[in-house]
């Protein structure tokens, strides 16, 4: 697999024991905390640990670091699957099409409308649309996601819209992804589920994804084509988690030397059951909750600037736990199934795998506020143009924490206004309240004439 050198893996996995002594650890905790990148040298150091009580450390010091570049804000999207039809048979994904059980759907453009009108009337102001590897008969693929991009972007609830829409789909070309990037999507997201050669054979038997360099390609494709926030990820349980991060790392070097810049966030997807397969019943890489919440502290210290995405898969108990672990981004009130959202449909049938989570995004929100995080409904960067290398610039330093505040606070007031219950509005408003008077007097002075002007009945301020 291209970029992937397995074989220095193997070497850094096996000698990371020998490297690991309080010093070193401390050392690497140090460098973290001062928002350096770490080596795979020092990552592989980290993923040797199992003492329980260097283990949190490693846990209060991601939380520092988040705290450091993003401050408390924790922003919240939901994905929109457009179709579950797929030409690949995946073992381990609900939408292989060899499945027989699942009921097979691609949205209309009218319905693709009515899924985003039921997302507004939630709050939601960011969509990441997804559908399976095969388009609806008669269009290309960059027909049918271009076509759905332009139709969410079209919906309004009273002033409200959705501000930002991500894209998970097949590989393109240069010229469709340009295309993608004039209907003006943010992120690219494609995950190459595992790194290593021999298991991405073995859980890919059949279609255009059976290709492995194909996937890597692609994220070179979206760069080229300008779309310069791409986010990237592996299904931890696939294969080992150690190996899995490292190489996803290597990767990411391999991104940064070509571009200069690297991926705008990483997602942490862990195996769950698929109606229809028994895999994951049958897989023996499957990581255990200490694992997850390790490797994802990991991953926060290991390229501190880049956004982490959790989703649905996980419960609300460790979803509450990853929210201080690092995690930046997250899911909410998701469905994993063409026309969930009208149909209120919990996946079982149709959905791309099992949900944890099925709390909705008022709970969600909720939960956030009474842990002290900030939710937020942001989609300045991309309508600022401070995005690729122009956003990395101000998140490795720590410089976006300022506007991520102020934006977070404006967006959850104008979400507390007019969709939150009342007990949450209450304790989001006290949480406003809080957070403001920690800020100094420049800031404090830039929300108050948002909030006046939020009061008058202006919408999607922000700085």
């Amino acid at each position: 697999m291209m970029y992937i050198d397995e074989r220095k893996i193997e070497v850094l996995l096996k000698e990371s024991q020998l490297k690991l002594n309080k010093k070193r650890l401390d050392a690497i905790l140090e460098k973290s905390l001062q928002l350096q990148r770490l080596s795979l040298e020092e990552v592989a150091i980290l993923l040797s640990v199992d003492e329980p009580d260097v283990v949190e450390k490693i846990f209060q010091t991601a939380a520092r670091v988040k705290d450091a570049i993003y401050g408390k804000r924790v922003v919240l999207f939901a994905p929109l699957y457009i179709s579950n039809f797929c030409a690949n048979s995946c073992l381990y994904c609900a939408f292989n099409f060899e499945n027989r059980l699942l009921e097979r759907k691609a949205l209309t453009i009218d319905e693709i409308k009515e899924e985003t009108l039921c997302l507004l009337q939630q709050g939601h102001k960011r969509i990441l649309v997804i559908g399976g590897e095969s388009a609806p008969e008669g269009q290309t693929a960059i027909d049918y996601f271009e076509s759905a991009v332009k139709a969410v972007y079209g919906v309004s609830f009273g002033s409200h819209k959705i501000r930002r829409v991500n894209v998970n789909c097949a590989p393109l070309s240069v010229e469709e992804f340009r295309r993608l990037k004039k209907a003006g999507i943010g992120t690219y997201q494609l995950f190459q589920e595992t790194y290593h050669e021999a298991t991405y054979q073995r859980v890919h038997p059949k279609g255009p994804k059976k290709d492995a360099d194909n996937r890597l390609v692609a994220v070179n494709h979206a760069f080229e084509a300008g779309i310069d926030d791409v986010g990237v990820g592996v299904l931890y349980g696939l294969y080992d988690f150690r190996f899995e991060t490292l190489a996803m790392l290597m990767h990411i070097e391999a991104l940064e030397k070509k571009f200069n810049v690297g991926p705008h966030t990483i997602s942490i997807p862990r195996l769950e059951p698929a109606v229809g397969l028994d895999f994951y019943e049958n897989n023996p890489n499957r990581l255990s909750d200490m694992d997850f919440m390790k490797v994802t502290s990991i991953l926060r210290l290991a390229v501190p600037y880049t956004g982490i995405i959790l989703s649905t898969r996980e419960t609300p108990s460790m979803r509450d736990k990853l929210f201080g672990l690092g995690v930046s981004q997250v899911s909410a009130a998701s469905k994993t199934s063409p026309g969930g959202y009208t149909s209120g449909s919990k996946d079982a049938k149709d959905g791309q795998f099992v949900l944890s989570d099925h709390r909705s995004l008022d709970e969600v929100v909720g939960s956030l506020i009474d842990k002290d995080f900030i939710p937020s409904f942001c989609a300045a960067c991309y309508r600022k143009e401070r995005t690729g290398e122009a956003f990395m610039n101000l998140a490795k330093p720590g410089e976006i924490k300022g506007k991520c505040t102020i934006n977070a606070l404006v967006t959850l007031k104008e979400y507390l206004d007019d969709f939150a219950s009342q007990s949450v509005k209450e304790a989001g408003c006290r949480l406003i309240e809080k957070t403001k008077s920690e800020l100094d007097k420049s800031s404090q002075e830039i929300l108050s004439g948002f909030f006046e002007n939020i009061q008058k009945g202006s919408r999607d301020a922000y700085v």
